[in-house]
This record gives C-alpha cells, structure tokens and sequence, in this order.
C-alpha cells in the first residue's frame, strides 16, 4: 500500500494521471479484471490498444446500428473502435478523455482501424467526463496565448472555461444515442459526481440509455483506504457502494435503471470488503408533460405488484390508466417484456389531450379504451382443415 504525500487528497485527480499516462506506455495489468469481448469484434484492432486496455467490464452489447455514441474515459480507445463496427457507416463513436497519453494512443492507431473495417466513424475528444462541456484543447490554446500567471489571471480563466462551454460545447446536449463506459467513473472525485451524473443525462437524447460497466464495493469503503493514491488510482478505493450506484442514476433522472450484469467473485478483496465487476443500463425518457389518452397498461407478472421510479403501481393482471408519456415508456425496453400495452379504439390526438393526474394509480375499465357505446358482437372464424385455421 503507498503512502500519500501530504499535499495529495484523496481520490486525487494526479495520481489517476500519473497511472494511466504510464500504462499508455507499459502494460499495466494491475488495472485490470478479466473481460470476455466478441472476439470478431477484435481483429481490426491493434494490438498495442487491446494489450492497453482497462476495463472490467463490457457495455458494447448495447450499442445498436446507426447509434450515436459516447465512450467516457475512452483511453486508448478499445471500447470506441468496438462500438465503430456495431453502429456502422451511419453510425458515429465519440471517445472522451483527458489523459493525453492516452488520447496520444487511441488517435494514431484510429486510421488502422478505420482502414481495417472501411470507414472512419471515431473521433477523439480531449475533456473530462464530469464536465463534457469544456473542450480542453480549447481552453489549451487560450492558455497558450495568455498563460496564469496571477490571480485576475485565474479569474480570467473562470470566465473564459464558462464561455467555452456556452460558444463551443464539447458535447452537445441530447446529441447521445447510447453514453457507454468501461470503469472509470470511479476515478472521478467523490465531489464531482452528482455533476457527472447530471453530465451523462444531459448528453443523451429522450430515449438514449446508459451502459456502465464499474467496480462497486459491497461496503462503504474507510477514508484511509480512499486516501490510498494506488488504491484509488487502480479503481478500487473510489468505487461505489453497488446500492448507490443505482441511486445515482435515478437521482439524475434516468429510468429503468438495472444491473444487466454482475460478477458473482469478486474481483478484489480489501479488509473484509469485497470489489466486484457489475453493469448497469439506465433510460432517459421522463422529460415532458403527462397527457390523457385513455391508454392502460397490464403488468403481467410474475410479482403480485410493482412500483415504478415515479412511484405508479401496477398490479398484476389488471388494467392501469397511465399516461401517454409513461404508456410509451412501458411499451419500450427494459419494461416491454412485463406489460401488455393498450391502445383506445379511438385514438385522442395529442394537442386534445387533456392533462393526466399520474399519482392517482388508478384502474382502467375496459370501456374507457374501447368506448362507453362500443356495442359489437362477433364471432370468431370457424376453423377447418380447408381454412388452414387450427382447431382448438
């Protein structure tokens, strides 16, 4: 275990540099935990990014064709090259990064992997993931010009960081189909993190996801061990408790927030506390007014009831009003599965709809959405061998 110098705080920013900047250049392996990855997805990458990649964990199966996509913390780009082949010509890979070893490396092996697979869809972005707003070779050539050197200067720099990030976004926000990461949130300060969160949030558009893979603790872990540079720095000591990880992405808005996976060994054990691997898909979609369109919803079991992130109950086998925001929410994934979604014979046009009280967790009889006159009668068609039509 290393000792802290006494100017080094924990979860310190400069001990993460140090580290990763080295491994760009000298395999690490510390750094990593065993990931198994689609290896037809592997051939058209170097193998200096594959031997240098840290991850512990892989969020590429939920990358789809077309997508825009953001790799937080992309390193020496393994993840990005991965998701190019998964989202196609049509599709664009971001990598986000602020250790320029690191970015040094995914940028001069990209036009391999590009000539490899037949076309170039990645781009390199040097900045921080907790505030994707600020382009760093932006704000680096400002810097160049007019240098620090007192503290106007500083109060300068605040006001130039505040104007970049309004002119010049690094990330625009709702430009993300899908926001991926391969351990490294943990690495971000323990005060930054609610803003990180909110980051990832603001980059997605309405009905992007989320997939992270990190290592999470099963305990909260002591001040000593978070003050511990190589601790921290090798994604153990900043991990998260895995309850509030999930918490994170729900305080920050997303929806359908679930583990996809989870490492049944640890990856590493400290003092009786217990590191593991797991991955999380979150949603965002909740944004917007609820609106009455005489929809319902099933939940089809197999628990007697359940209860949503914005505390609607759904009780099994029986119809639910809900509003057209939430219908559509519930006939997407991760919830599709587990509801039976129903639509009113006679549909209400949106700019009629009237406003929907979502708290009221009310029934819905059958003849709100197929109509208080619906009056049909009709009998099914006969089956018969000549018919084709099986006989019950």
């Amino acid at each position: 275990m290393s000792t802290l110098t006494s100017h080094e705080p924990k979860g310190s920013e400069a001990s993460v540099y140090q580290r990763y900047s080295a491994a760009a250049n000298a395999v690490e392996s510390a750094l990593c935990c065993p990931v198994q990855y689609n290896t037809d997805l592997l051939h058209a990458i170097p193998q200096e990014v594959i031997e240098k990649d840290y991850g512990c964990g892989d969020p590429s199966p939920f990358v789809k064709p077309d997508d825009v996509v953001l790799d937080l913390g992309s390193g020496g780009g393994k993840l990005c090259f991965i998701a190019s082949q998964l989202v196609g010509s049509k599709g664009r890979v971001i990598g986000v990064d602020c250790n320029r070893e690191m970015l040094a490396l995914a940028r001069r092996n990209s036009p391999l992997v590009a000539e490899a697979i037949g076309f170039s869809n990645v781009e390199f972005k040097y900045g921080m993931i907790q505030d994707l707003q600020l382009d760093l070779d932006l704000l680096d050539k400002q810097l160049y010009s007019e240098p620090i050197r007192s503290a106007p200067d500083y109060l300068r720099l605040r006001n130039l960081e505040e104007h970049l990030r309004e002119s010049n976004p690094l990330i625009e926000s709702n430009s993300i189909d899908c926001v991926v990461s391969n351990c490294v949130l943990n690495l971000v300060r323990q005060k930054d993190r609610q803003q990180l969160f909110a980051e990832i949030y603001r980059v997605l558009r309405n009905g992007g996801r989320a997939a992270i893979s990190d290592i999470v603790s099963d305990e909260d872990v002591p001040e000593e061990l978070q003050r511990d540079p190589a601790l921290w720095s090798g994604c153990l000591s900043g991990a998260f408790r895995e309850d509030e990880f999930l918490k994170a992405f729900e305080a920050a808005g997303f929806y359908g927030v679930h583990i996809v996976r989870w490492s049944k060994e640890p990856w590493q054990t400290i003092q009786g506390i217990e590191f593991r691997s797991i991955t999380v898909v979150a949603y965002k979609g909740k944004d917007g007014p609820c609106l009455e369109r005489n929809q319902s919803v099933v939940y089809k079991g197999p628990f007697k009831k359940v209860q949503d992130d914005d505390g609607h109950l759904y009780y099994r086998g029986e119809r639910m009003a809900v509003c057209d925001k939430t219908f559509g929410i519930l006939s997407r994934p991760p919830y599709v599965d587990s509801f039976e979604a129903i639509s009113p014979l006679q549909s209400i046009p949106l700019e009629e709809a009237k406003s929907f009280a979502c708290q009221s967790n009310s029934r819905r009889h059958p003849r709100e959405t197929k109509g208080l006159e619906y009056d049909k009668t009709e009998t099914g068609t006969p089956c018969s061998s000549e018919s084709g039509k099986p006989c019950c």
